[in-house]
């Protein structure tokens, strides 16, 4: 379930490239840029280096398509960075932006194990109910 093929950066450019993928969005270096608040010449760079790692196809000014690997890759971040997202907003019932910032902060170094284990506890949770509800009543 991990990938120690990307450093957290590259995940984050991979994974909004999916994003926008799922969206049915083409998405070019510069929209790239003003997504992740960054600047054109460090989008320019790390895209440089998931072409030479296989994960996307871009030229210049073109759109950024991922290859099959890519994708692959990018589900990964994707899905770790949903389930820490759905464990903060569902168990522990932290606001929405905030458990999507956390998730995306999370999500480059949380281990597959620590995943799984949050993954099995909401959907637990969310089979019982009463749980989370006993939880939160005693945290006020």
């Amino acid at each position: 379930m991990e990938s120690k093929l990307l450093s957290s950066g590259l995940e984050d450019y991979i994974e909004a490239t999916y994003i926008a993928d799922i969206n049915k969005t083409q998405l070019k270096g510069a929209e790239l840029a003003r997504n992740l608040n960054i600047s054109r010449a460090s989008v320019s760079e790390a895209l440089g280096k998931l072409v030479s790692a296989g994960l996307i196809k871009y030229e210049s000014y073109g759109y950024i398509n991922l290859t099959e690997q890519g994708r692959e890759e990018a589900v990964k971040v994707y899905h770790k960075h949903n389930v820490i997202k759905e464990f903060f907003e569902k168990i522990l019932l932290i606001k929405p932006a905030e458990a999507e910032d956390i998730g995306c902060k999370t999500e480059h170094f949380i281990s597959g194990n620590v995943l799984v284990k949050m993954r099995e506890y909401t959907l637990f949770c969310e089979r019982h109910p009463e749980i989370v509800k006993l939880f939160n009543s005693e945290s006020e």
